[in-house]
């Protein structure tokens, strides 16, 4: 048997987004972060003296809500911090994956939350409170706006990177939360029915709990080893074998990602006797690359009467 392996021209273990992304887009993704986590954090304490003061379960579902998004921020921040760090013998990836983690961890808190939510406005609707409803919504605007600011200022960032999506949910979640608030309160002002307080809360956990669904799948994804998006196995073994002269099977055909933007694959092609391995190897990885859009893959030939050079 003979064996190659080819991992594309060019490609880093380092930390990077992407293959090509620079270091730039990186740091842009880390300073919005870091702006949504001050004005969320900054708000956060007068929305839990508002809440209390006015008696709105809104407010305060809204303030603790605020509460785990500053973490959750300060946690996705801290993911970008370390993936700053280099590969190293140990960890050959660097600590990419971390942002990932961040990620799934972000979404499962959007469940607990939601869970304290609908308990929480359970107990309203069987035992009703006083609602002051002009201070409601005077806190309500202010979170409002700091929302809006936040989440503009994580939507320009987003891109794919499933750490800034899982924020920006965050953040989309309190932006619901405080126009649920305002609306709540205009409607106890003008008719003084304070059930539509709790309501409303738990209006706006279902609105997002889809979205929380949707990055703890894909991020839990990640972490499992699952393969990229679009990326069939058998699709492709059939494709190489019909398409690429020399190919006789491709087999142990295995994708993963380190993140959402940095997948990658390794194969193992049985090539025909009198082909060049070192030919077939290049137009296997050309193929899987225009097939899948995965840029770093591994292709290992084997053949016993095929003569093969490491690339």
């Amino acid at each position: 048997m003979a064996v190659g392996h080819d991992h594309g021209d060019g490609h880093s273990h380092g930390p990077t987004l992407s293959k090509d992304a620079p270091e730039e887009e990186r740091r842009s993704k880390e300073r919005a972060i870091a702006i949504a986590a001050i004005l969320t954090g900054g708000f956060m304490g007068a929305e839990v003296v508002g809440g209390l003061i006015s008696g709105s379960l809104a407010l305060l579902a809204d303030a603790g809500h605020m509460l785990t998004d500053f973490a959750s921020l300060i946690l996705a921040w801290l993911a970008f911090r370390l993936a700053r760090k280099p590969a190293d013998w140990k960890r050959t990836y660097g600590f990419d994956r971390f942002s990932v983690l961040a990620a799934f961890v972000n979404g499962l808190s959007l469940f607990a939350i939601a869970i304290w939510i609908v308990v929480e406005a359970f107990h309203r609707l069987r035992d009703p409170s006083e609602v002051l409803g002009g201070l409601m919504l005077w806190v309500a605007v202010g979170g409002l706006i700091v929302n809006i600011l936040a989440f503009w200022v994580l939507s320009r960032a987003e891109g794919d990177n499933l750490n800034v999506r899982a924020a920006a949910l965050h953040v989309m979640g309190d932006l619901l939360g405080s126009v649920a608030a305002i609306v709540a309160s205009l409607v106890i002002i003008w008719t003084g029915w304070t059930p539509i307080d709790p309501i409303l809360s738990v209006f706006v956990v279902l609105l997002i709990l889809r979205s929380a669904w949707s990055v703890v799948r894909e991020s839990g994804h990640i972490l499992l080893e699952g393969a990229p998006r679009g990326f069939d196995t058998r699709a492709i073994a059939s494709d190489l074998a019909a398409n690429i002269a020399g190919v006789a099977r491709a087999h142990h055909i295995h994708a993963w990602s380190i993140t959402q933007e940095r997948p990658m694959a390794t194969l193992e092609v049985d090539i025909e006797s009198g082909a060049n391995a070192q030919e077939v190897r290049l137009e296997v990885k050309k193929r899987v690359q225009e097939l899948t859009g995965v840029e770093h893959v591994t292709v290992e030939i084997a053949d016993g009467d095929a003569r093969s050079d490491h690339g």
